[in-house]
Order: C-alpha cells, then structure tokens, then sequence
C-alpha cells in the first residue's frame, strides 16, 4: 500500500541489539586520555557564571506557606514566593538575633521569622539585603557576588537553550556529594565512562568526536540507551560545559532529538573546605515529535518521579566516581 504523500509514518524508535558480556567490551581507557579531560575541564572553570548558582527546582519553591532554605558556597539562603508568585531570596539568618528563616513561616508572602516577628517582604530591612534571583521555569538560582568572585555579575544567568515548554517534560533530580564542583564536572567530561560503569543503562557508546579534533568544545557520543532485554534506544547527544559549574547533554539526533539533560553542580560549603560538599542539581528537559509525546506530557507529574529515579541511579554511581577522584586529589595521589 502507498503512503499517501505528506503523511508521517510511524517508526518505532526502539532497536534490538545484543550487547557483549560486560568484561569483553573494548577498552575505552586508551581513548579516555586525563590530558584531554583536564583540558577541557580547565576551559570550563575558566569561563565566566556570573556570580549565579543553582539552587533548586522551580517547582519546590512554591507557593505553600513555608520557604525553602539552602546553603550555597558556606552562606546560608533563603527563598520563597511573594504574593504574586515572583520569587524571593536574600541571606538566610535574622538580621534581629540571627534566628534560621529557613525554619519560618510565609504569610500572604511576607516572611515572618519564627522567634520574634520580624517581617521581611522581599526588600531591604532591618540590614538584611535581598541577592538576585532568577526563576528560568524549570530551575531557581541565586546570584552570590561575595561568593562567587568570579568576574563581573551579570543581570541574568546563562540558561543553556531547552526545549519549548509547551513541548516537554521536564524533571530535577537533587543529590549531595562530598567532593568539588570540578569533580562533578570532571565526571561529565568524561563519557568514555558510560558503558563500563553504568552497563545497566547504556550499550555500545562510542565517543565519536572531542575538543582534540577542532571546531566546538564539545564530546560527541554515539549510545543506546537500554529499555528492556535487548531493547535500545540509539541517540548521539552532544555534551558540553558553558559554565565553570554546568555541563550539558544535548540530544541531536535520534530519539528525544532536542531534549537536554542539564547537570549543575552546586558548592554547599566555602571555597577550600575540608570536609566539601556539592549538590547536584540535574534537570532533564524532554521532548520528541513524536504524535503521542502529548500524552506524556498530560502524564507528565506521573512521569518526573521515574525519570528523577533514572538519573539517581546513575548518581549513584557517579558521585562515587566525584567523591573518590575528590579523596585523591586532597591526598594527592590522583594521576589524572
């Protein structure tokens, strides 16, 4: 039967392949060479965040009556939601007695502290002074200039380029790490790690292009991601670093071709701790052309808690890869 001209067929995505017994993959350690991780790694704390951080998800500063506190680069933080629903930041201690607001209450959004009253609606008060927020939709950051020290602020952060929202699914995945930022980065600049270390997830990944061979800052993977048995779904995703604390997986080709993973890492403790700890932030931005993506994005508040149970198995693992390559280096004994 002839297809009519101008209507789509359908094709399943899914592919069966046969992966080898995990000790008879090809090594990949020959073409993981430390120069080019650490180089690229270099690039990319060299580049300018504007003094903005990561916090959270959007949706976890919420409208409720209670704020959202973290700690970001040793200063504590507090957020929450103004009346109109804009979001609210500034140091997290009572400028009164140093009472934790993290712990107070928002009424009508006005944030009341928990010990003596004292009411904050967003604005200067009382010697407390609000940090620069920024609401992209998806995350919430926070611009720390004592903090972050790394060049001149600028008015807004760098929002790596996502998928309409009308058109996705998103989900933000948090875990903390005893390690460094650049550890966490590190990790990501480093896909040759895929199939050995996450062999449940990913079958024959072939790092297809690097910096090494000119033209973008970019590490091109070839991969399939497994779904079931010897069903996969092969993309090629694109990583890259835009920021001294982010790195980011775009989808181009295949399968999902658009959608983003975004893996932020975000500094708990002051630079130079010696107990450090860093939260990953992950948000995953999906989205496909597919007819009957507009279901799953119906589906989409029973969809985020397996996809942030994806990417925690995957931390899982690649914190212990962060936090020990962290343990190294403050003992230096790494080789890298």
């Amino acid at each position: 039967m002839n297809t009519p001209r101008g209507t789509r067929t359908w094709t399943s995505p899914l592919r069966v392949r046969r992966a080898p017994r995990w000790e008879r993959q090809a090594p990949t350690w020959r073409d993981a060479k430390p120069t080019v991780i650490a180089e690229a790694l270099k690039r990319a704390v060299a580049r300018p965040s504007g003094n903005w951080y990561v916090v959270g998800a959007s949706r976890d500063i919420g409208s409720r009556d209670r704020p959202y506190g973290r700690t970001v680069a040793g200063v504590e933080v507090v957020l929450w939601r103004s009346e109109d629903g804009a979001l609210r930041a500034g140091p997290g201690a009572c400028p009164h007695l140093g009472a934790p607001l993290r712990d107070s209450r928002v009424v009508c959004g006005t944030l009341l502290c928990h010990w003596h009253g004292l009411a904050l609606d967003g604005g200067p008060f009382a010697g407390w002074e609000p940090y620069p927020v920024h609401d992209d939709g998806v995350l919430a950051w926070v611009r720390l200039d004592r903090a972050g020290g790394e060049g001149s602020p600028t008015e807004r952060p760098a929002v790596p380029v996502r998928p309409v929202p009308a058109d996705a699914v998103d989900a933000v995945f948090t875990a903390v790490g005893r390690c460094e930022p650049e550890d966490v980065v590190a990790n990501r600049l480093d896909p040759w790690h895929g199939s050995w270390f996450h062999p449940y997830a990913f079958v024959g990944l072939k790092v297809a292009g690097t910096p090494e061979d000119g033209g973008d800052d970019a590490f091109t993977v070839d991969v399939s991601f497994k779904v079931a048995g010897r069903l996969v779904v092969p993309v090629r995703a694109v990583f890259t670093a835009p920021g001294p604390r982010t790195v980011v997986m775009h989808i181009t080709d295949g399968e999902g071709a658009g959608s983003v993973v975004e893996t932020h890492a975000t500094p708990l403790t002051a630079p130079g701790a010696a107990d450090p700890r860093t939260a990953v932030v992950e948000a995953v931005v999906a989205s496909s052309d597919r007819r009957g993506f507009a279901l799953a994005r119906i589906a989409a508040p029973a969809l985020r808690p397996l996809m942030r149970r994806t990417a925690g198995r995957l931390w899982r693992d690649d914190l212990a890869y962060a936090e020990r390559r962290w343990t190294l280096r403050s003992t230096g004994r790494f080789p890298g």
